[in-house]
């Protein structure tokens, strides 16, 4: 979509000439003689920019300037000066003009103004609008994208969330497996219960049995008193089983008894303690795999994986690394104590562009780093971390074993189409396909390269 512009002057020429020379650029542009008239048009129009004479009749462009703030505080305003009004114009830009041009217009430099003033303009109001799906996303389900990959993830936790079936979710490192967690419980009949989180890899065997279970007194050197475990202060609530594949074989019979009769002991103790736990655990390996070899009890993880989620990785959801830098730019910014409104285009393209081997984490990571070096109220290319803006951009597509055809064929699709600047024409040749085959097959799978025309 075109964006408008919005000329006002009260000399005919000027605003005809001015009119002429940006439809050539491109833009749609309409005219009005003075202020009032711009402020009616304002008002039944959707206008991107608006260049207006500061001498006019009726209503001057300072006039003008004031009302526009007040009424349509998105739309980015260029004042055109005599000479002798040089001071006027700049006290219109202390009011909130984003530059002034003086008369006779050099059209090139007005090119250029009005190339950055719409671009940031677009700059905030995507800001604003991954801002919006931010808030509406955490107050739904506190799981943040777009995608279709999520959205299928979305309907699952959904569905899952009101039983007490046990849950594993697995996923590569960093990918956001804790948040699935923490989303089946806040929308399960548990949610003002305790969530317990557990990452079983951290602890030495001896202590994962006995933060799990608790321990009495004088059960082993050290214990001073008795303790009670994880899954007793989950009673009644939930308890996150993380990286459940780290855990010996010996913690392993404990847990599928805990699963089967909802009971144990702990250790050195004698009395059953029974509870009422909803078990969810999460990995990153290949459980399958390790049952078959015998390093995984099969009847564990049976009774673990009722329901599989799978969570994907980032580079399988690219569209959702804007609403997921901007989440993260929102937090980091307040923790850090900075005050920064959003990415400036090349920064954008070089999150998009990065293949995230360390997933959202890495994200996350990434942002906090460029939120501390920035110097500005926007994030640039040269703010982000070296790895990620010198990033050559490798031409060749990464897949995971175990990926489908209709997976490969859209991955290829999308890095084509990411090389060649989102040229439908261009990508389509590169594959050998028709164009209306590309545009059937971007619809199918859902591939939006936002930010990019073609």
């Amino acid at each position: 979509m075109r964006s408008k512009i919005l000329v006002v002057d009260d000399e005919r020429n000027i605003r005809e000439g001015l009119r002429k020379a940006l439809e050539l650029e491109g833009y749609a542009v309409a005219t009005a003689a003075d202020g009032k008239e711009a402020l009616g048009m304002l008002t039944a129009d959707e206008i991107d920019l608006v260049i207006a004479d500061l001498r006019m009749p009726r209503m001057s462009g300072d006039q003008l300037l004031r009302q526009v703030a007040e009424r349509h505080a998105s739309v980015r305003v260029i004042i055109l000066t005599g000479h002798a009004m040089v001071e006027v114009a700049v006290q219109a830009m202390r009011d909130g003009a984003y530059d002034f041009l003086e008369k006779p217009v050099n059209l090139e430099r007005l090119g250029l103004l009005v190339k950055r003033a719409l671009a940031e303009r677009n700059l905030a109001q995507s800001n604003r609008e991954l801002r919006r799906e931010l808030e509406r996303q955490q107050a739904s389900r506190g799981i943040l994208g777009t995608s279709a990959a999520m959205r299928r993830v979305f309907e699952v936790v959904e569905q899952v969330a009101p039983t007490r079936a046990s849950v594993l979710i697995t996923g590569e490192s960093g990918s956001g497996k804790e948040v699935v967690a923490e989303a089946i419980h806040r929308l399960s009949p548990r949610a003002e219960q305790p969530l317990v989180k557990v990452h079983c890899a951290a602890l030495a065997e001896t202590l994962l049995e006995s933060e799990l279970f608790g321990h009495e007194k004088g059960a082993f050197t050290g214990a001073a008193g008795r303790k009670r475990g994880r899954f007793e202060l989950a009673h009644s609530g939930t308890i996150f089983l993380d990286e459940i594949g780290e855990v010996s074989p010996s913690v392993q019979i404990k847990l599928l008894r805990v699963l089967q009769d909802r009971a144990f002991e702990r250790v050195g103790g004698e009395q059953t303690i029974e509870v009422d736990v909803r078990i969810i655990a999460a990995t990153n390996r290949d459980l399958p795999a390790e049952t078959a070899a015998g390093q995984f009890r099969d009847d564990l993880f049976y009774r673990l994986n009722v329901v599989n989620i799978r969570v994907p990785s980032l580079r399988e959801r690219r569209e959702d690394v804007p609403i997921l830098a901007a989440a993260a730019l929102k937090r980091l910014s307040a923790e850090n104590g900075r005050q920064i409104e959003g990415f400036d285009p090349e920064a954008s393209q070089k999150l998009w562009d990065y293949e995230w081997p360390g997933n959202v984490r890495e994200l996350q990571n990434g942002i906090e780093s460029a939120v501390v070096m920035s110097r500005g109220s926007v994030i640039t290319a040269a703010d982000l971390p070296p790895h990620i803006r010198e990033d050559s951009g490798d031409s060749y597509v990464r897949l995971t074993v175990g990926s489908t055809l209709n997976d490969a064929e859209k991955e290829l699709i999308r890095h084509t189409l990411i090389a060649y600047k989102s040229n439908k024409t261009r990508t389509a040749q590169v594959l050998g396909i028709g164009r209306k085959t590309l545009h059937r097959k971007l619809a199918e799978y859902e591939i939006d390269i936002t930010g990019q025309s073609g």
